[in-house]
């Protein structure tokens, strides 16, 4: 693919990080569109998303380090390397972050319905998302296993291997692609639940329980060795923290599910 969008003699444009960029607004506006119908005040939303960005972007960098603390105890130049300054984090911990980040503003806002603005989220987090993992295919990080399925995909950027270690000349399962299509087809699904609810919050409870199991799935197509383990290799970081969420979110989603049909 190609890491680098556009490079000169006096700066690199990385195309990762021009692709989050557009991610990051794409998921903002569509934030922003949607709380404009429901008649929130934009200016709220505007703070919300920006508290957020800053917890997600926190939170990544967090987990990220966590995860490779051994090797960074090992290595501690390795810490400000320019892949792990580059590196856009961990998903699970952006997304942690930007919760919690997320319920101080609303602390702060009372007069925001906290289930309404999470549903509003949900679509805007998995649109994001679809974006956002384009541009790990095209940086190569969050590479597949080696595949013999015709639709593997070859590594030959030797800035791919030099930035996030991905093999190169190797078919590799697609798997940041796989997490894309899955975002988008989440995507037009919340969308389409938004307006058929029957409760507040299932819309951004559906987002994380369905997301927590196509995570966990594609986590086996997975090929890069940096990922963290769990239980002695049995899980990776993600698949673990995938568990925890469902293990959270379903019992909510049962639980405000039946509140809903009680009140009927």
């Amino acid at each position: 693919m190609h890491p680098k969008l556009l490079e000169t003699p006096y700066f690199t444009l990385h195309t990762y990080g021009v692709i989050l960029a557009v991610a990051y607004l794409c998921a903002y506006l569509w934030l922003s569109r949607s709380a404009q119908r429901e008649g929130i005040n934009r200016e709220r939303i505007a703070g919300l998303a920006l508290w957020a960005i800053i917890g997600a972007i926190l939170g990544a960098k967090l987990l990220l380090i966590l995860r490779m603390a051994p090797y960074y105890l090992e290595h501690p130049s390795a810490f400000w390397s320019f892949s792990t300054l580059q590196s856009g984090g961990d998903f699970y911990g952006g997304f942690v972050g930007a919760l919690v980040s997320s319920i101080i503003y609303l602390g702060r806002h009372r007069e925001l319905s906290r289930w309404k603005i999470a549903d509003l989220c949900g679509p805007a987090i998995a649109l994001g998302q679809g974006i956002g993992r384009i541009g790990c295919f095209m940086a190569g990080c969050c590479y597949g296993r080696p595949t013999g399925l015709p639709w593997g995909v070859a590594y030959t950027d030797p800035a791919a291997a030099e930035i996030v270690g991905t093999p190169l000349g190797i078919p590799l399962h697609p798997t940041q692609a796989y997490e894309s299509l899955t975002c988008f087809a989440l995507f037009f699904f919340l969308v389409r639940l938004s307006g058929r609810k029957r409760f507040e919050g299932q819309v951004i409870l559906a987002y994380s329980i369905l997301y927590a199991i196509l995570r966990f799935l594609i986590e086996f197509a997975r090929g890069d060795a940096d990922r963290g383990f769990i239980l002695d290799g049995l899980l990776s970081t993600s698949q673990f923290v995938a568990l925890i969420v469902l293990a959270a979110g379903l019992p909510i989603y049962v639980f405000r599910w039946n509140n809903s049909r009680s009140g009927e």
